[in-house]
């Protein structure tokens, strides 16, 4: 995050050995780190700008501080969040309409190393952490990398290797080939690829992460590789994208966030952002023996206006859509082109959008939103009935300063609300928003949900208190969810719905992180979760309590900023 002119002699040096004080000047984070968490925290109070409006990936987080910050003033100016090294400036830049588009140097930035670890008493527990799989017993992964900008061409290599313990817990059987697979869906190894447990071992697993390569003129952009995307205002579960699970190969173009203003008139209207891809997805090897099917793809296309008559509020729509893979269904890829429903030449169909809306008020520290997810959009359905395959999120942030530049505290409450409407229940109709009995994986890649992972026609609810201090921070949550309701509304015809239990997982937990050093960061927590019915037992009379499991959680962090 900090920028300094360093002669070419001297790069190896500072690779290896040397780190750098000077002033903050922007910066490319990684989704949910804590630097990411920061500068938004920052941007609440109009200390930061937000470098995109709905599209967020590694690359397009790029963020500037504003203010009295740029200068210094805020409550972690004294520590080194990430720096971004000049190693060349042209000295007489090239000026044209072609070189004003670009940045005419060479720079590089370092990205960690990071370790994390996590340990889970009694079952599996952790969500957006990408390939890593956090099972019960001991959990690890390693991340680090480095990237180089150049006249418009960016470079990065930012893989992760994890670990997983995978100890032994009870599961419940599955509906599919492998034993450990997920315990529901349409019929047979139709349903969703969300494994109980990946195996009855431990593992290794590398993934490539927030790896890839870039072009980008002025604010148009192109790329290939395999950074994740974060869709939509959402702090716990996106609806339709985050860095829950593993990574994926994609190809994206289009704009980052760009000022319009209307030609001869000079007015500025606002900003807006737009990117469509198409990825690779992948089976996990514990679905079915099928190795016809392992790979689906996925195309997705993302829209957001920020209007300038509006200040703070942003407007965004996305769309995805899962095909079978074959290079013939590229043309799905725009979504008024071809209707993939029929499933014509075996493209087979899964199509959801979500609609947003994002208000940030600096002047109070203030920040509302809200996102509506949408499947099978048919028009005439959809107009008839909007509800039948709706869910949604709600949330909000606010700053409070306690002691300027030295203390500040955050609240942040979402709420999800991913569970079928009531007609789908009277019509024995039961479906869940991540499942499609054509693209038999539903919305999934390698074993993880690619959007919220609160599973199946859940609920969720979320708050935090955060406190800001010159050294570090400190927090306490609670999050309270019931992740697989469908699976019991399923069987409403053969139970008094009213008497089912409920599957519930009712957490609180307390959080923190310490500068050692300007570069040295550690950060740790402790979670208690009570796990009530976890294996959606049947009807229980007074005298006979549901099963329960008492999850004790641990985890630690070390990260080290050059």
């Amino acid at each position: 995050m900090k920028n300094r002119l360093l002669p070419p002699t001297f790069l190896i040096a500072v690779f290896l050995f040397t780190v750098f004080a000077s002033i903050p000047v922007s910066s490319q984070e990684a989704l949910k780190s804590t630097e990411e968490e920061y500068y938004d925290f920052l941007s609440i109070q109009g200390l930061a700008e937000r470098p995109t409006l709905n599209y967020r990936t590694l690359s397009d987080s790029e963020w500037k501080l504003t203010g009295g910050a740029a200068e210094g003033n805020h409550v972690w100016a004294g520590n080194n969040l990430g720096t971004r090294f000049t190693l060349w400036q042209a000295a007489n830049p090239a000026d044209n309409w072609f070189t004003r588009g670009i940045d005419q140097g060479i720079t590089m930035k370092v990205y960690g190393p990071e370790w994390f670890n996590s340990f889970n008493t009694a079952a599996p527990y952790g969500q957006n952490d990408g390939a890593l799989w956090q099972g019960k017993g001991y959990n690890t992964s390693l991340t680090g990398g480095i990237r180089f900008e150049a006249y418009g061409f960016e470079a990065t290599i930012k893989p992760q290797l994890s670990f997983s313990q995978n100890m032994s817990f009870d599961i419940m059987p599955s509906n599919y080939d492998s034993e450990y697979g997920y315990f529901w869906g349409y019929s047979k190894n139709v349903g969703v690829d969300a494994p109980q447990r990946f195996g009855d071992k431990p593992f290794f697993t590398f993934d490539w992460g927030d790896t890839e390569i870039r072009w980008s003129w002025h604010t148009f952009t192109v790329g290939f590789g395999t950074q994740s995307i974060w869709l939509g205002p959402a702090y716990l579960n996106p609806i339709l994208h985050s860095n829950n699970a593993a990574s994926y190969p994609k190809f994206d173009i289009g704009l980052r966030k760009t000022p319009v203003t209307i030609p001869g008139l000079g007015w500025y209207i606002g900003d807006i952002e737009g990117r469509i891809w198409t990825g690779y997805l992948s089976e996990s090897d514990y679905f079915d023996n099928d190795d016809s099917n392992n790979h689906n793809m996925i195309h997705g296309m993302s829209l957001a206006y920020s209007p300038s008559f509006l200040p703070g509020l942003t407007l965004s729509a996305n769309r995805v859509c899962l095909v079978k893979w074959d290079w013939a269904n590229l043309k799905y890829i725009w979504p008024m082109a071809e209707n993939t429903h029929v499933g014509e030449q075996g493209a087979g169909e899964d199509q959801k959008m979500s609609l947003a809306a994002d208000w940030v008020f600096p002047q109070v520290g203030l920040e509302i939103y809200g996102e509506l997810g949408i499947d099978d959009f048919a028009s005439t359905r959809w107009r008839r009935y909007p509800f039948n395959t709706s869910i949604y999120t709600i949330g909000l942030k606010k700053n409070i300063s306690i002691i300027e530049n030295k203390l500040y505290g955050q609240i942040l409450f979402e709420h999800n609300w991913f569970e079928p409407p009531l007609t789908r229940i009277a019509e024995n109709n039961l479906y869940a928003f991540n499942f499609h009995y054509q693209i038999t994986q539903g919305y999934t890649n390698r074993g993880q949900y690619i959007g919220s992972a609160l599973a199946n026609g859940g609920n969720s609810q979320y708050i935090k208190f955060l406190l800001f201090f010159p050294k570090g921070y400190g927090g306490i949550f609670f999050h309270r969810e019931n992740p697989d309701n469908t699976y019991l509304l399923a069987k409403y015809d053969e139970h008094n719905l009213r008497h089912l239990n409920m599957e519930a997982n009712i957490s609180i937990g307390i959080e923190g992180g310490f500068f050692v050093t300007n570069n040295l960061r550690m950060e740790g927590g402790l979670s208690y979760t009570e796990m009530i019915n976890p294996l959606n037992g049947p009807l229980f009379s007074s005298t006979e309590s549901s099963t329960r499991w008492h999850n004790v959680r641990i985890e630690y962090m070390v990260k080290y900023n050059f």
